[in-house]
């Protein structure tokens, strides 16, 4: 399935890759992507047209700093979107590192977290994982932070810019070994927080409307109180509409929960993919086009995996020049880096040993495909949303995750492969908010940029 093309990253050397992070660092329209390291500083790795370059990291790189995770969102409303780095201790008993939040005013980024007014509001525990929600459906987003045996924390800022912490104000003060954050509409049309949890169960905060919540992890059957958490995404495993969560495991079985009709999840995973692995990352994109996604496991020490939807069942297939059987993985993302409308995959590693970035594009296949960028009123990515496209008789399902399951965070972009068809019937985007549109026979081999429904008729492109 996927070919090897390390060589164009550049440079390239051997970092302890924490996490790594999708958003568009300098205003230009085009993603780049935050590599956080563990013993380096922070990387930005941009595409020049012909190789994923060095960006200069000003600021961002946080030489001092020992970061573990990114994430981008919109926490202003501005249309610009700020980056959020979780920071651990740089060594046993050294004094704790506070987190930063990084806005960009013109070219220069500043860290609000470290400004006066908002010193004291900044996280300073040690956390493991990151996710975003837009809880008021306004297109100002809210910062979850998870960490090991404490509870979670909601950071915002006011209209004055200053930073308050509100998990209890909102229902999500719960106290967890939380591993994962995603969000995504796991049980309806607003999206929810899911927590993946270490020696205890997990937990599922479903969205009440109204910026509130509540844990319902155990009556949906999303508990699992004896595996240990360490990945996750969303996808339509079965095609018929509803949000599935494929959650990887670092002891215990992988889980693949389908969602049934009557509103709680089962378990489903053959015995093959459900086989215990040291899993950092999972994945579910259509890496060939064909209309249906496959599943890409990133482990730690032994080969990476991929499972593809063949004659009505979950197989595992060649994963090629990804394999990587001596990799040491901790992050995994994917976007269409160079922008020929097929995704590629790239990887981090450490954790233990320092190794370089691996980058992978899948074999070429000429099938045609869409890709829908939905934007907040503000002009952000609308973290959050669903696209579901109809076409050939059949629908596809993508969710853009707040939030990707681990210390990484994809593209804000539903991608949708095609394989031979020449027409989609509809696009049904639902936003945050749970705003709609519906869009008839868009155009094919294009990435369509869609406004908010409250701007009124707006041009895609």
């Amino acid at each position: 399935m996927f070919i090897a093309c390390s060589n164009l990253i550049v440079p390239n050397p051997p970092i302890s890759c924490a996490g790594i992070a999708v958003g568009d660092i300098d205003g230009d329209g085009r993603f780049d992507f935050v590599v956080t390291c563990a013993d380096a500083p922070n990387r930005v790795l941009s595409w020049d047209g012909g190789a994923l370059v060095e960006h200069p990291a000003g600021p961002l790189a946080d030489a001092s700093a020992c970061a573990r995770a990114a994430l981008f969102a919109d926490m202003d409303g501005d249309g610009r979107e700020e980056l959020y780095i979780l920071n651990e201790p740089v060594a046993a008993g050294a004094l704790p590192t506070p987190d930063r939040l990084f806005a960009c005013f013109g070219n220069r980024w500043v860290d609000l977290a470290a400004l006066p007014e908002n010193f004291a509001a900044a996280n300073r525990a040690a956390g493991t994982s990151l996710a975003c929600l837009d809880r008021h459906g306004t297109g100002r987003y809210s910062i979850v932070v998870g960490g090991e045996g404490v509870p979670l924390q909601l950071f915002e800022l006011d209209r004055r810019g200053r930073l308050h912490e509100v998990a209890e104000e909102a229902g999500l003060d719960i106290e967890a070994d939380a591993r994962l954050l995603l969000g995504s509409c796991l049980t309806g049309s607003l999206p929810d927080l899911f927590v993946g949890c270490a020696n205890g169960p997990n937990l599922l905060f479903r969205n009440l409307g109204g910026g509130q919540y509540e844990e319902i992890a155990d009556e949906v059957g999303l508990d699992d109180p004896f595996a240990n958490a360490s990945a996750a995404t969303i996808l339509d495993a079965d095609g018929d509409g509803l949000v599935d969560l494929l959650l990887g495991n670092v002891q215990g079985p992988q889980r693949l929960f389908q969602h049934r009709a009557g509103g709680g999840f089962v378990d489903v995973a053959p015995a093959e993919m459900a086989q215990p692995a040291p899993v950092r990352a999972v994945i579910a994109a259509d890496f060939d086009n064909d209309g249906y996604e496959e599943l890409f496991f990133h482990m730690h020490g032994q080969p990476n995996r991929l499972f593809a939807w063949r004659e009505d069942r979950w197989v595992s297939i060649d994963v090629g020049d990804a394999a990587e059987p001596e990799g040491l993985g901790t992050a995994a993302v994917v976007a269409d880096i160079d922008g020929d409308g097929q995704l590629e995959l790239l990887l981090g590693h450490g954790d233990g040993e320092a190794q370089p970035l691996s980058l992978f594009l899948a074999s070429p296949t000429g099938n045609n495909w869409l890709r829908v960028l939905p934007l907040t009123a503000g002009g952000a990515p609308a973290r959050g949303a669903t696209v579901c496209l109809t076409a050939g008789g059949r629908r596809q399902l993508r969710s853009i995750t707040s939030g990707s399951g681990g210390p990484y965070q994809r593209e804000p972009v539903a991608h949708f492969g095609l394989g031979e068809l020449t027409l989609v019937d509809l696009l049904d985007i639902t936003w945050p908010d749970g705003a709609t549109l519906r869009v008839e026979q868009p155009d094919l081999c294009r990435l369509m940029v869609v406004h908010h429904p409250s701007l009124g008729q707006q041009p895609t492109c």
